[in-house]
């Protein structure tokens, strides 16, 4: 029988290759495969267990041991809620003037990643164990946080047009119920003995679900993007040039709050890296811009993939001990 801890350490030391698989695998499924009636009833369902296998990841329970982070949960949410909104609000002049485009980019920039960022950031010599215990903190601020900086930064257009009537239903489904089940998983692995054999199971799940969720979106979406390939290059420069300064972002506001390297790292990693498929659900939502925003988030995963493996190796460069 194949070591569950063993496989889930491959998986995850293995993820890049494995969903840039998985995203290549969806190009000729896109051309080959009759465009469904409905995108959402295909890539619903995946999301979902995506939110699951990712919320199943993060201590739920640790939050009140997370808030007593203060310095580091300061720079956090320095560095995500104001460093990185005034970032995205200098940049998306250059992308191109369609609203949907817009909102796609603005949408995708202002959310924090809350799970594959803590394995990159352990690959990167930071504190990757703490970056883990405030995911819960992060994933509440960005909930609260977006629809304001949406406004804000983004401004009214698609934001104030979007239908709230399948936002809160792509919510429902694919956000709060997951977050549930994860929560009712995660107790009862710690109180029945019987749960904690399939509790290491579940934890398989992230990284395929993730390259599922990838190859559905490319094989929906990008056949259907329309105006999102025709102003392709243009979008990747937005997202390349974020990539290459939302560290130094993050790294400021760790260096304002005086936290030690380690969680210096931890604050660029987490400036740097977003929650391009969480926020799917919304970008699937808007009525006949889905498959186009939809492409412009999934965009934004690939440059984040390659900018990754830069990142592990450069951010212990940069942001060294003293003693190096």
């Amino acid at each position: 029988m194949t070591d569950s801890p063993s496989l889930q350490n491959f998986l995850e030391r293995r993820q890049i290759p494995i969903y840039l698989a998985g995203m290549l695998a969806g190009l000729p499924a896109g051309w080959l495969l009759p465009a469904p009636a409905s995108m959402e009833a295909i890539l619903n369902p995946a999301l979902a267990l995506m939110m699951f296998a990712t919320f199943l990841q993060i201590p739920l329970a640790r939050l009140p041991q997370a808030l007593r982070q203060g310095r580091f949960l300061c720079a956090l949410l320095l560095a995500n809620f104001v460093f990185v909104p005034l970032l995205a609000w200098l940049l998306l002049p250059m992308a191109p003037a369609d609203p949907h485009i817009r909102f796609a980019i603005a949408l995708v920039l202002l959310a924090p990643c809350i799970d594959y960022v803590v394995v990159f950031s352990h690959l990167g010599k930071a504190d990757a164990r703490l970056l883990l215990a405030v995911t819960p903190v992060l994933l509440i601020a960005q909930m609260l946080a977006l629809p304001v900086l949406l406004h804000y930064v983004f401004g009214i257009g698609v934001a104030a047009a979007l239908d709230p009537e399948p936002v809160v239903r792509a919510f429902a489904w694919i956000v709060a119920l997951p977050l549930l089940a994860a929560f009712l998983a995660q107790s009862a692995e710690k109180r029945f003995r019987p749960a904690r054999a399939a509790f290491q199971r579940l934890a398989l799940l992230p990284v395929p679900a993730t390259a599922l969720v990838l190859f559905i979106v490319i094989a929906i979406a990008l056949p259907q993007a329309g105006a999102a390939l025709q102003f392709a290059w243009r979008i990747v420069l937005v997202y390349a040039i974020y990539a290459a300064l939302a560290p130094l972002a993050g790294w400021a506001a760790a260096r304002m709050l005086a936290l030690p390297v380690q969680q210096q790292r931890s604050v660029a990693f987490s400036a740097a890296t977003r929650n391009s498929l969480v926020v799917l659900p919304v970008a699937v939502a808007i009525p006949e811009a889905g498959p186009l925003v939809a492409s412009v988030i999934v965009m934004q995963t690939l440059v984040e993939l390659v900018s990754e493996l830069l990142y592990i190796r450069w951010v212990p460069r940069l942001i060294r001990q003293r003693q190096d």
